[in-house]
């Protein structure tokens, strides 16, 4: 790769090529995974590139495919797959300069790709008394469009589903990696095309999304005896028409007395837990239902008195559970798991037995095709490769279709289905194939199998007819 060439055609632009930075912005949370962590840790770009705005972005897309230079975008690395890691070395393109809050009105927000999550949340409701449908666990820290590039749903799913369900994302502007860059507005269906696709497929400049009026969230941590009651009174919870909610997680004992370090003086050894956001008119009632239900509130955020140093609970939930744990026992991974409905429950509960003191249950409930189910993030105690695979076989044959978090292309993960509509996008976006190269293996394997039979969490695209 001729750097000194693209050096010279990228002059004014902001470029950074410290070894250590470079390294250091090459990284995600792969390490979450053990596998990845060691198929990975030597992975590195070559340049680290900040466009300020798009006129810029297409300079470099202009020049690195001139120069036949991969290109790997990312927001601020906090997805654990791999998926904003240079492969191939190259460009690493950073985003965090497009984080310009662009226009504000009844229910939608237009932004840039590199706006941190809370603090468009932020702007939301100060401007419009509105909010993000829902976002990552690592609001505070990851970028609107690293979030639609590599997430699936989060905090607010319960209400909304995930990103990729109609609706929850109006408009993406995309630009193509060609001689001549193209600026594609994508909407509808076409919006499929690259949502959750690692940029593979193009680089977002701009998004339009809806807004949810905003609403005074209670933090709450609900106590139960055993993993089967919080389960079932999630459950139950989740269907209440009337208690408006944004997070319901359920965590199994050990994990929250020995990994929630800060809450540790509300919780009791033993204890298995609901983590609950409620919507302020709906607290009552939220209390009231959870009298009838046999749940104990044992924190409510609203009574603990001084809550500094206290993160909020949504930081305990989704993949910072598994963060949490880490943190305190490196043995641990995850994975990640779907309990279909209507038999979410029995399911869970089915794992959460045949794997005593390997998996500690996690549950993410949501809604899920207009029904409401969990997805797990189970906690796993790893040993050996294996037996990994081993118990990620075992719940694909009991039913409980694995979504793989220890592979780093769209199809393995099982998250993203690679279609034929999607691989003629890329195409016709990435000619050359040089956006996140290696993440994609229907690009790399002309004999992949479209229906392989594997299960997946976004359903392909259909040829309109």
């Amino acid at each position: 790769m001729d750097m000194s060439a693209l050096r010279a055609d990228l002059e004014g632009i902001r470029i950074e090529d410290n070894d250590k930075i470079v390294l250091q912005k090459s990284r995600d949370f792969y390490w979450y995974s053990p596998l990845l962590k060691r198929q990975l840790d030597h992975v590195t770009g070559d340049l680290v590139v900040s466009p300020r705005n798009e006129l810029e972005l297409i300079r470099v897309l202009k020049a690195c495919f001139r120069h036949d230079i991969p290109v790997t975008p990312r927001g601020t690395g906090t997805g654990n797959y791999g998926q904003a890691m240079p492969l191939s070395g190259g460009v690493v393109l950073s985003l965090a300069e497009l984080n310009d809050i662009r226009e504000i009105t009844p229910g939608r927000v237009v932004c840039g790709p590199g706006v941190i999550c809370s603090d468009l949340d932020k702007a939301a409701r100060e401007q419009s008394g509105q909010e993000l449908r829902m976002h990552p666990s690592t609001a505070h820290t990851a970028t609107v469009g690293g979030f639609i590039a590599g997430g699936s749903g989060g905090v607010g799913s319960i209400s909304w589903g995930g990103l990729r369900d109609f609706g929850n994302i109006i408009r993406l502007r995309v630009v193509t990696m060609e001689a001549e860059p193209r600026v594609l507005d994508l909407t509808g269906e076409d919006l499929h095309k690259v949502t959750h696709a690692y940029g593979t497929n193009g680089i977002i400049t701009e998004i339009e999304m809806p807004l949810a009026p905003a609403y005074d969230w209670v933090d709450a941590i609900v106590g139960f005896d055993t993993f089967g009651q919080a389960a079932a009174y999630a459950n139950q919870l989740a269907r209440q028409d009337g208690i408006l909610t944004k997070l319901i997680s359920v965590v199994s004992a050990p994990c929250p007395f020995d990994y929630f370090k800060r809450h540790q003086k509300f919780l009791k050894e033993g204890q298995s837990v609901v983590m609950v956001m409620v919507a302020a008119h709906s607290y009552d009632a939220f209390c009231a239902f959870s009298a009838r239900a046999g749940g104990e509130i044992v924190f409510d955020a609203s009574t603990a008195g001084d809550l500094k140093g206290l993160p909020p609970v949504f930081e305990l939930a989704w993949n910072h559970t598994t963060l949490r744990a880490l943190r305190v026992d490196p043995a641990w991974t995850y994975l990640q798991v779907l309990y279909p409905f209507p038999n979410q429950l029995e399911l869970a509960e089915k794992m959460d037995r045949m794997f005593e003191g390997e998996l500690i249950s996690h549950l993410e409930f949501v809604r899920f095709d207009g029904d409401i189910t969990c997805f797990g993030l189970p906690l796993i105690r790893f040993t050996t490769e294996e037996r990994l695979e081993e118990i990620m076989d075992l719940h694909n044959a009991n039913g409980c279709p694995i979504f793989n978090p220890h592979r780093y292309t769209l199809e393995e993960g099982g998250m993203k289905q690679t279609d034929e509509i999607q691989l003629a996008f890329k195409r016709e976006a990435d000619p050359k194939g040089l956006l996140n190269p290696g993440k994609m293996i229907a690009w790399d394997d002309p004999d992949y199998d479209f229906n392989s039979g594997e299960v997946w969490l976004f359903k392909g695209l259909k040829q309109a007819s």
